[in-house]
Order: C-alpha cells, then sequence, then structure tokens
C-alpha cells in the first residue's frame, strides 16, 4: 500500500469515529428495509425496529434527549413504541444508548447487553476506557435484565437473533446477525457494531486497556467469516444508507442487498486499524 493510500486509510477511521463524537439529533425518514426491520434513527445513526406480532426489538438508541425523534420515527411506521419487549445495543458509547433508559422506563422492555459493556451501562459511561470522566459523553445509567455472552440469542416473535461479540470500539461491541424473510425469500442481515478506532485510543504503546489490539483482531476474523444479504451499521454512512434509500424507491429489497459492500467494510475498516497500529509502532521522531 502507498504511503498516501495509507494515510487515506487512516483519516477514514478517525472521521467515522469522530462521527460519533457530533451532534447526531437531526430526524431522519424512517423506513423498512427488509422483512420486519425497520431504520428509525438519524442522520447518522443506525436505530432499527424489528416489528413482530409478539411485540418489537429495538437495537440501539441515539444521543441523550433524542428518544422523542425515535418515537415519532416508529409512530409514523405505524407501530407504538410501547410494543418494545427487548431493547439491545451495539455499543455502550452515549450516540448509541443515549435513550435507552427512556426507553426501559417508558416500555418495560427487557435490556439486553453484552459483557462487559453491561457493567459500562450500568455505570453512565464512567467506566469507559477512553471516554471516563468527559462528562459530555455521559448518559443515564442502565440495568441489563440479561447479560449476554458471545453466541447467545435473543428471540421475539420467531425472530432470532445472535450476538456476536466483536471487541474493541468497546469491550463488549456486539455485532447481531439474524435472517428474515421477505417476498419468499429469506435473507441474511447483519447488523454490524463499530470497528473505527476513536481518536486518542492507543493500540500498541500504554494500550488503552490490555490486548485491546488483539481483540480488534478477533472481531475482524468474526467479521470476515459471515456473508451477509443485508448488512446495517450503527452509523449510516458505514454501508452507505442514503445511497441504497434513493435506489430502494425503485428496487426494493434488492437496493439493500450488499455482500460485495460488506466485504469492502471489514477489509477496510482493517486496513484502517492497521496503519494506525503501524503508525504507533514507528519509533519516536
Amino acid at each position: 500500500m502507498t504511503r498516501s493510500g495509507l494515510a487515506a486509510l487512516v483519516l477514514s477511521a478517525v472521521a467515522a469515529a469522530s462521527a460519533a463524537q457530533q451532534p447526531a439529533s437531526e430526524p431522519a425518514e424512517p423506513i423498512r428495509i427488509v422483512g420486519p426491520i425497520y431504520f428509525v434513527g438519524t442522520q447518522d445513526l443506525g436505530i432499527y425496529l424489528i416489528a413482530t406480532k409478539a411485540g418489537h426489538v429495538l437495537i440501539d438508541g441515539a444521543m441523550p434527549g433524542s428518544a422523542p425523534l425515535v418515537e415519532a420515527s416508529i409512530r409514523k411506521l405505524g407501530f407504538k413504541p410501547e410494543d418494545i419487549r427487548v431493547l439491545l445495543i451495539t455499543q455502550a458509547h452515549f450516540d448509541h444508548v443515549g435513550t435507552l433508559a427512556h426507553f426501559k422506563k417508558a416500555t418495560g422492555a427487557q435490556v439486553a447487553v453484552m459483557a462487559p459493556d453491561d457493567a459500562l451501562v450500568k455505570s453512565a459511561g464512567k467506566t469507559d476506557y477512553l471516554f471516563s470522566g468527559q462528562t459530555r459523553f455521559a448518559f443515564d445509567p442502565v440495568t441489563a435484565d440479561r447479560v449476554l455472552k458471545d453466541g447467545d440469542v435473543v428471540e421475539v416473535g420467531g425472530v432470532k437473533l445472535a450476538a456476536r461479540l466483536t471487541p474493541g470500539h468497546t469491550r463488549g461491541t456486539t455485532t447481531w446477525t439474524t435472517s428474515v424473510e421477505d417476498g419468499g425469500r429469506s435473507y441474511n442481515v447483519v447488523f454490524a457494531g463499530s470497528t473505527s478506532v476513536n481518536p486518542g485510543t492507543r493500540l500498541v504503546r500504554n494500550p488503552s486497556y490490555p490486548r485491546i489490539a488483539d481483540d480488534y483482531r478477533r472481531s475482524f476474523r468474526l467479521l470476515e467469516s459471515l456473508t451477509p444479504d443485508i448488512f446495517l451499521g450503527a452509523h449510516v454512512g458505514f454501508f452507505d444508507m442514503d445511497a441504497k434509500r434513493a435506489r430502494a424507491a425503485a428496487a426494493g429489497v434488492q437496493a439493500w442487498v450488499d455482500p460485495e459492500g460488506w466485504k469492502r467494510h471489514v477489509a477496510e475498516s482493517k486496513a484502517a486499524f492497521e496503519a494506525l497500529v503501524a503508525r504507533e509502532q514507528q519509533p519516536p521522531s
């Protein structure tokens, strides 16, 4: 890889990570993606409703104070936020769990969180390896009703979601996988946890937490093994949502089918991570 290409990958990782620290409270039009899966997020944040006759699942939340935006999107689709039965997350950062406490209180839904992110949401972000002590990244604390381990399955209304541990971005970052039916066809769907490296994270020298680089590499190996038809993410830029949304007006579900895009996303994220490792390993100038 050329030096300019390496720099571009590093900048891409930093830009993606920085998005989580920027205001992400602008509303976005909700849309059905495939089967029972709907997008109910913001202009930046991927938030997903899985609607079933037995109740709904909400994957990720949004910035603190953004619950009315998410609720409005759910109602616009014809569903009731009160029917949410399970609350899931991909990572315990304030822009993904900022509404978790609100929805738990408002719906009585079960909160299921991958260990050790359960401790992070309970601490309101105070135990985060990077953001601890920074009040602007805080959120209301939540105690998980169910603590997950890698491979655990959450099921509501016949929809089974497998929790896969993909640590690094947080220690308990979670990638969710499922299979849904639409138009007589089955689609494998992945809700990818973030693999970007937030600015300030130390991977090699005095690492932000022990074996963080090993965790990231473990995550990339797992993600490389997945073969989704459709992939979604914690941030809409990860899966080019705007372009797919535009195509969906004519192409429907097929606009979201993108197995090659998944491979590119994982490969680019992995390359950006390795570029940051290589930069840290360079001797001080």
